[in-house]
């Protein structure tokens, strides 16, 4: 391979895992070709912690390897190491240390949450608080097991008192984490926009990008989600489109592919796919087409 090709930004889609890892996942990653998958390992709207059919499994990280797909885990979306409530905190680590050990059985690199929130105004530095003496255990975790995934975690969309949101936010976000190596960041396009990035202005998406790597450097950039989104910048609503059908629009996505920055860092589309993935094989062909 030449360099220019190593470097270039593998793409594919969340997977859908209903009826099995392997039985379920697989041929939907063939039929949209995907470059790589992310699924959940759980209800993603839900506290359950499945332990995994063993067979799926082993056939799952069979077939991924023989693929050569890298595989993300994204976390419950309920996940919250920000919140006043005791319990949802509790459930939170325990949906991340669960996720960890689902990772380490199928082969995944990383385990996305998204960065929380605080909820009540005056209880963001609690909620930092929180932050660190939740994800240090877990990052430390996460770092001793060699082939193991990491965390990385994904800012959100806004609103609610959101300890990370804009780009920016995630310096105070890994300082409190004393800049565990083991942290990753996950950069989404339509969480970005929703908290008032403009992506869609001419250079908008690269001077965002730029303020990223200024704010936790290039090499903590480890993942990306696509979403183009049916709201306006600013929003705060996290309601994804499929790419140039949304209100970003398609020219972004250059930008996107093109920056230094995300030379050859995974990208994941999180939009609608259809009944027959249509929309799935859609977007991943565009991205690809967008790569330098």
């Amino acid at each position: 391979m030449t360099e220019t090709t190593t470097r270039l930004a593998p793409v594919g889609s969340h997977t859908p895992t209903s009826g099995g890892l392997a039985k379920a996942a697989l041929p939907y990653a063939d039929s949209v070709e995907s470059e790589l998958v992310q699924v959940y390992v759980g209800n993603s709207r839900g506290w359950a912690l499945p332990p995994g059919d063993p067979r799926q499994d082993e056939g799952f990280r069979a077939g991924c390897a023989e693929r050569g797909l890298a595989v993300y885990i994204h976390a419950s979306l309920l996940v919250n190491l920000g919140s006043p409530t005791a319990t949802t905190v509790e459930r939170s680590v325990a949906a991340l240390e669960h996720a960890l050990r689902r990772g380490r059985a199928i082969g995944a690199r990383g385990v996305v949450f998204h960065a929380g929130s605080a909820v009540d105004p005056d209880y963001y530095d609690t909620a930092m608080r929180q932050v660190r003496e939740s994800l240090l255990p877990l990052l430390d975790t996460a770092a001793a097991a060699e082939d193991g995934p990491r965390l990385l975690v994904e800012p959100s969309a806004g609103g609610g008192r959101s300890l990370a949101s804009r780009v920016e936010h995630l310096g105070p976000y890994l300082e409190a984490v004393d800049r565990h190596p083991a942290l990753g960041v996950c950069f989404d396009t339509c969480h970005a926009w929703a908290a008032g990035h403009d992506l869609a202005r001419v250079g908008g998406m690269t001077e965002t990008l730029d303020t990223l790597v200024a704010t936790v450097g290039a090499e903590r950039l480890w993942l990306v989600h696509a979403n183009d989104s049916r709201d306006p910048c600013g929003s705060t609503r996290d309601r994804h489109e499929n790419i140039g059908k949304g209100t970003i629009g398609e020219a972004p996505f250059a930008e996107l592919m093109r920056h230094p920055a995300t030379a050859g860092v995974p990208v994941v589309v999180e939009t609608p796919s259809g009944d027959d993935n249509a929309g799935h094989a859609a977007d991943i062909a565009t991205l690809k087409r967008l790569r330098p």
